[in-house]
């Protein structure tokens, strides 16, 4: 999967995560925003939630991370997101706790 996932944050917290993961579907399938095929898309919840999208191709995680201003509309409300490339090897602040 290295290549093909990208972290997004700036997810709107207070949206059950099944909700957010279709909009986030939907705005990262279109291709003017740079997206195109969807492998698997995970919403982390939390108080400041995030995603990993991974897609079909590689190309595409790196056409979204080159389009700068990625926004997620709901409802009337727009949320600036952060699109970052995800590294498989889990940073220590990432280790999962049990």
């Amino acid at each position: 999967m290295a290549g093909r996932t990208v972290r997004v944050r700036g997810l709107p917290a207070e949206l059950p995560p099944d909700r957010v993961a279709d909009k986030l579907t939907i705005h990262f399938l279109r291709s003017r925003n740079g997206g195109g095929d969807i492998a698997e898309v995970r919403v982390l919840p939390g108080p400041a939630p995030c995603a990993l999208i991974t897609f079909e191709a590689p190309e595409v995680a790196q056409r979204i991370l080159k389009v700068k201003n990625h926004v997620l509309a709901i409802g009337g409300t727009r949320y600036p997101l952060e699109v970052t490339p995800h590294a498989v090897e889990l940073s220590p602040d990432e280790v999962p706790r049990g």
